[in-house]
């Protein structure tokens, strides 16, 4: 059995409401350092309230989250959580006004207060590893979507983040973009970072998850691995119902 301190994020029964609507409705889950957990399930399972909640962004009605050994039970500790996680969403939301490189430094300066010539530093090597470096001083409008979206990582990188979230990060991308996305995810679960990503991408899912988590009606109905993830090996009807519309 695994200690506590291997997990980086403990998940205790974890609920949710919107009104009438439950999206949590009892979620326990843990992610261990250096693991890659996803997340899938059909559209208002859950999926993307869980990662809004690991940082605060959606609050909880009940049950608790730590991360890092930091509960988000106490409002002083949201800020420390926030700067542990990363968070890269469905949209890329970078500044209009601002350059690929003036993106990536502008948290740096103002959060981190790290130096604009340290910041401008890390921001070059970030655009280099994840492939654009020469898009520095290019505008959002000037980027094809799938190099928005490797900005939008690199900007979260410039944290310097202990774990990484994905909501859906290539479902606003089309279909010749989506590689490119996934190619920059792949290296960083090479790296070991800690990374919960919601995706519907079955290569990504099968290359580079330890643990894929599949929720429906704000529940975790079943955890597998890339081994299992089959129709023939998935435990339950629901999921087998699931796969049987994304693998088809």
């Amino acid at each position: 059995m695994k200690e506590l301190a291997d997990n980086i994020i403990e998940i205790e029964h974890v609920s949710k409401k919107f009104g009438r609507v439950v999206a949590l409705d009892d979620v326990s889950l843990t992610v261990e350092r250096g693991e890659v957990v996803v997340i899938i399930g059909p559209s208002g399972s859950g999926k993307s309230t869980l990662l809004r909640c690991i940082n605060h962004l959606e609050s909880v009605d009940s049950g608790r989250i730590v991360v890092d050994g930091i509960p988000l039970t106490q409002a002083k500790n949201i800020d420390k959580v926030r700067a542990e996680v990363g968070m890269v969403f469905q949209l890329f939301n970078l500044f209009p006004h601002l350059t690929a490189l003036q993106n990536i430094t502008l948290a740096q300066t103002v959060v981190r207060k790290t130096s604009a010539s340290e910041a401008t530093s890390l921001a070059r090597d970030l655009l280099a590893k994840v492939g654009i470096p020469e898009k520095a001083d290019a505008y959002p409008a000037q980027l094809s979507g799938g190099q928005q979206q490797r900005v939008a990582i690199a900007r979260a990188l410039a944290m310097q983040p202990r774990i990484m979230l994905f909501d859906e990060p290539t479902s606003a991308l089309d279909p010749e973009m989506i590689k490119e996305v996934l190619d920059v995810m792949l290296d960083l679960a090479r790296e070991g970072m800690t990374m919960v990503v919601v995706s519907h991408e079955m290569g990504f899912v099968k290359a580079a998850a330890k643990r894929i988590i599949f929720m429906c009606e704000g529940h975790v109905i079943e955890e597998t691995t890339p081994d299992g993830l089959s129709l023939s090996a998935c435990k339950e009807e629901r999921t087998r119902q699931f796969l049987g519309k994304i693998l088809s």
